[in-house]
């Protein structure tokens, strides 16, 4: 399902912490890394790791308790179902083929009460709009909304509508990673920017979108 991505994501995350559930006993992460998500989470937990390269998964070996070194497809069979208080997806359901396939998935893995928290690029981000609409380019990097490797694009109306078409209910969900407006650079682009913002709406704003979500 997933591409391979384009370096490694060092960041612990620290701003999904509001979306964490506040019990959990047993956490699968899918896309860990290096496993620095882990150090959100407290000691007492049993976590486990799904990471598809060796040499990210090497060092996230040293800090979960179980790390599966394949894609989520290819893992599958291995991970228990009906386990998991707890799973962690960030960045992950772009890469996906067929994200609701991937979320059904998970969710024959999650035990009744189980909370699913992911992170979502914005299609809709004010710098990918302004690339479309007034540069007239669709150009793909190596990182980023337009990341080589992403599959599927979002915006905050259609996560809500492929959480709830899979069985989802959402507690709690927020943009996060706001756009810095000091980095768009004079008072001209400043303007244009809260302009276009007044007439988009306020989720242009943010780089990606948090969310808790649980089985219905």
């Amino acid at each position: 399902m997933i591409n391979e991505k384009v370096g490694a994501y060092n960041s612990a995350r620290t701003e999904m912490l509001p979306f964490l559930p506040k019990e959990y006993s047993k956490i699968l992460e899918i896309g860990c890394d290096v496993g620095n998500f882990r150090q959100l989470f407290s000691q007492n937990c049993e976590y486990w790791g799904i990471e598809p390269f060796k040499g990210a998964a090497d060092v996230a070996k040293t800090k979960l308790d179980k790390v599966l070194v394949d894609f989520y497809d290819d893992a599958e069979k291995q991970i228990p179902d009906n386990y998991f208080d707890c799973i962690i997806a960030n960045d992950v359901i772009e890469h996906i083929e067929q994200p609701w396939l991937f979320l059904q998935s998970l969710k024959t893995k999650m035990s009744p009460n189980a909370s699913l928290v992911l992170s979502v690029p914005n299609v809709r981000y004010y710098n990918n709009l302004i690339e479309l609409l007034q540069d007239k380019d669709w150009k793909y990097r190596d990182y980023g909304i337009l990341d080589i490797t992403h599959l599927r694009f979002f915006t905050e109306k259609s996560i809500v509508r492929l959480l709830d078409e899979a069985g989802f209910e959402i507690e709690k969900m927020q943009g996060i990673n706001p756009i810095k407006t000091t980095n768009l650079g004079g008072r001209k682009e400043r303007l244009k920017y809260w302009f276009i913002k007044l007439i988009l709406g306020k989720d242009i704003g943010f780089l990606q979108f948090g969310v808790r979500c649980r089985k219905t």
